[in-house]
């Protein structure tokens, strides 16, 4: 049991693994990616051709690789440093192996592209401490004042059973969770897409807490608020109520919650070896090439400041230092909101409605703290009751979520104190570091009165607040009521043979271009997209025998809702 309100559905290791490319656009990224012919070629009179990549995100950074690899050359912007939102930090004073992660930090095993390159430039995982994981040791849910210890949900009270149940209930009657998912895991994409086309024109509109209100099985307000800070898989999802429901389907369905994993050393880690890579196959390039090597100093250029339209339908980018380069194409992969506000742009670089389809993205806000520790004290067992003396902890408190992260009983660890979104996360916005840190050491002292979680820690705290970090403004997307038409512009236009040829060539790609916003693997797949676009744009083509995104997309598009 991997989750405190589990997904109506429990599979068995015999079962063919599911795959995160979601119920909107069924597309095997993996199989792409595996696939003997590789992604595709083009010309050879383009071999050499720039194509600038603005942002050094894991978006940014797959692009260009894979750009790269077809002999191209890409020209990375990056405004601040190589990962974007997977951001792995250290201590002051603490041993270097001792790391935080300040943005993406658990990765299910649906996010199977991802995973193709995590295995392609040799990082390890290992199981992720979620509540009520297998590999958690203990959970603690405290709501209210009143604490519960658990090992497994049956140690939970009947109360949280009965919530569990609701919400499968609600699953299935509401959104045919059985049928979907099963249909996924088979890649069964006529029927993904029978389903889910019924689904889109009914629940477009339709609110996360208006679909649980909706539903006899939820019709109590203390199950929906009992739901809300406990949750699923990762926790409490209140926060997440007046978001679409359509959202929140696209997790379950795709198991994007459960079975969590972490990388060894930290994610940041995947963007920075591909930077560093050197790929056995390559066009046009010597070997012993890499984006390093096709950078000066090995490093990116800096923050774009200025896009424009310019002769030949070709794309401008102006950046920080002052470089003035023109080029035939260019991928954007930092969150969209940047091209309303940080960088100068023509309004011709995009059509009308992508232009508000940008404006409309809503992004979530997210906060973090750590600290580290001398030990994973929490192992340690209370004399009274026999039980861990500190667990994973889910509350109603300033706290949220708490996590505890070790590597092995003899050396120093790391605790996130607070995990939180949206609401919650703004309540810290004021606080510094140690004014957060105070808050949040008396809220866990009220849960766990007997430990002195202060003598533990060896160094000073780091935090972050995604909606406060100039060059995002926010953790990620997560659509509203109403937005699946914007998201569907934003996702298909790598797609251009329909647009006007002024509007061609520069190519949308991000987590928040994807459905699966706040995944990594959404920023891989829109990479690819991205490349794929790229490539056509250029004169190029796929093999026959391994065809891109763009080359199935009439038969697998994103169901398209009427505009009147």
């Amino acid at each position: 049991m991997t989750s405190t309100v589990p997904n109506a559905v429990q599979h068995t290791d015999a079962q063919p693994p599911i795959t995160m490319f979601g119920p909107d656009f069924p597309y095997a990224y993996d199989d792409f990616l595996a696939h003997p012919a590789g992604l595709g070629q083009i010309p050879a009179t383009e071999h050499g051709t720039e194509v600038a990549v603005i942002g050094g995100g894991l978006s940014g950074i797959v692009a260009a690789y894979e750009l790269m690899k077809m002999g191209l050359k890409p020209v990375v912007y990056e405004a601040d440093q190589i990962g974007g939102r997977l951001r792995t930090v250290g201590f002051d004073g603490c041993d270097p192996g001792l790391t935080a992660e300040m943005g993406a930090m658990r990765f299910p095993p649906s996010s199977t592209a991802l995973q193709h390159y995590i295995d392609l430039v040799g990082l390890k995982t290992q199981p992720f401490p979620n509540p009520l994981a297998e590999s958690t040791p203990s959970t603690v849910v405290d709501l209210k004042g009143e604490s519960h210890y658990a090992t497994s949900v049956d140690d939970l009270p009947q109360v949280y059973r009965d919530v569990m149940n609701a919400w499968n209930s609600c699953l299935e009657e509401g959104a045919d969770f059985s049928d979907m998912n099963r249909a996924l895991r088979e890649r069964d994409v006529p029927k993904i897409r029978e389903i889910w086309s019924k689904l889109v024109e009914k629940l477009d509109n339709q609110t996360f807490y208006g679909f649980l209100c909706d539903s006899e099985a939820f019709k109590s307000f203390r199950h929906r608020e009992i739901f809300g800070q406990v949750g699923f898989g990762t926790g409490g999802w209140d926060t997440d109520f007046p978001n679409s429901i359509l959202e929140i389907l696209r997790v379950v369905y795709t198991e994007a919650d459960d079975h969590h994993r972490g990388i060894v050393g930290g994610s940041q880690q995947l963007p920075l070896r591909m930077w560093d890579r050197e790929p056995q196959k390559i066009v046009h390039w010597a070997p012993g090439t890499s984006l390093s090597s096709l950078h000066e100093g090995g490093v990116p250029k800096p923050a774009v400041t200025r896009l424009d339209r310019t002769a030949g339908n070709r794309v401008t980018v102006t950046d920080a230092s002052g470089d003035i380069r023109t080029y035939q194409a260019a991928i954007f992969t930092a969150q969209s909101w940047m091209l309303l506000s940080k960088i100068a742009c023509d309004d011709t670089l995009f059509p009308i409605d992508h232009w508000t389809a940008m404006e409309r993205t809503h992004y979530m806000e997210s906060s973090k703290l750590f600290v580290p520790v001398d030990r994973p004290f929490w192992l340690d067992k209370d004399e009274e009751t026999g039980r861990d003396v500190m667990s994973m902890t889910l509350t109603d408190r300033m706290t949220r979520g708490t996590y505890l992260l070790d590597d092995g009983p003899d050396k120093p660890a790391v605790i996130c104190l607070s995990y939180t979104w949206c609401d919650d996360s703004l309540k810290w916005l004021p606080l510094s570091a140690n004014e957060r840190m105070e808050v949040m050491l008396k809220s866990l002292g009220e849960i766990y009165p007997k430990v002195d979680i202060r003598k533990h820690i060896i160094g000073n705290p780091v935090t972050v607040s995604w909606e406060n970090e100039p060059y995002f403004m926010g953790a990620f997307k997560a659509n509203l009521p109403g937005h699946y038409r914007y998201q569907r512009r934003l996702f298909t236009h790598f797609m251009q043979g329909s647009l006007p040829e002024d509007k061609r060539g520069i190519f949308l790609a991000g987590d928040d271009i994807s459905w699966t916003a706040g995944w990594a693997e959404g920023a891989v797949t829109t990479a690819l997209n991205a490349v794929w676009g790229v490539m056509h744009h250029l004169g190029g083509a796929t093999d026959g025998t391994n065809p891109g995104p763009g080359d199935v997309y009439d038969e697998i598009a994103p169901v398209e809702l009427p505009e009147d």
